[in-house]
C-alpha cells in the first residue's frame, strides 16, 4: 500500500496555503512596523517642536515659538491619527499569526500522517524481505538434506 496520491496532494496544498499565510503575516507585520516608525517619527517631531518653542522663548523670537508650537501640534495630531491605525494593525498581525500557525499545524499533521504510512509500508516491506530470506534459507537447507538422502548421515 503506497501513500495515497490524495494525501500527497493535500500536503502540497497545505504547504501552499501555509506559504500564503506566512506572506500575509509578513505583510501585516511590515505594515505594523511602518506605522510604529511613523509614530516614533511623529514623537520625535513633537519633541523637536517643543525644543524650538523653548529656544524661541529664550531668544525672544515670536516666529520660532509659533513655528515650534505648530510643529508640535501637527506631530501630536499625526500621532493621534496613527495610534488607532497601529492598534488595528496589531490586531490584524495577531490574526494573521494565528492563521499561519494553524495552517502550519495542519501541514505538520499531514506530514506526520504520510510519514506514519511510509513507516508502516517500510515495516511491511522489511518483514516481507525477511520472510523471503527465511524461505530461501529453509529451501537451501532442505536441498542439502535431499542431496544427502535419507540413508546418508549428516
Amino acid at each position: 500500500m503506497a501513500v495515497p496520491r490524495t494525501l500527497k496532494r493535500l500536503l502540497r496544498v497545505l504547504e501552499l496555503e501555509e506559504e500564503q499565510r506566512q506572506t500575509a503575516l509578513q505583510s501585516a507585520l511590515g505594515e505594523l512596523h511602518r506605522l510604529e516608525r511613523a509614530i516614533d517619527t511623529a514623537s520625535d517631531q513633537e519633541r523637536t517642536g517643543r525644543q524650538i518653542v523653548t529656544a524661541g522663548v529664550l531668544k525672544d523670537e515670536f516666529e520660532d515659538r509659533l513655528a515650534g508650537l505648530e510643529q508640535a501640534r501637527a506631530a501630536l495630531h499625526a500621532r493621534d491619527v496613527l495610534m488607532p491605525r497601529a492598534a488595528d494593525a496589531r490586531v490584524v498581525a495577531a490574526e494573521r499569526r494565528e492563521e499561519f500557525l494553524a495552517k502550519r499545524v495542519e501541514r505538520r499533521q499531514a506530514e506526520t500522517l504520510i510519514e506514519s504510512v511510509e513507516a508502516q509500508e517500510e515495516l511491511i516491506a522489511s518483514r516481507r524481505r525477511q520472510a523471503a530470506l527465511d524461505e530461501w534459507f529453509l529451501n537451501r537447507l532442505q536441498a542439502k538434506d535431499d542431496e544427502l538422502g535419507p540413508d546418508k548421515e549428516k
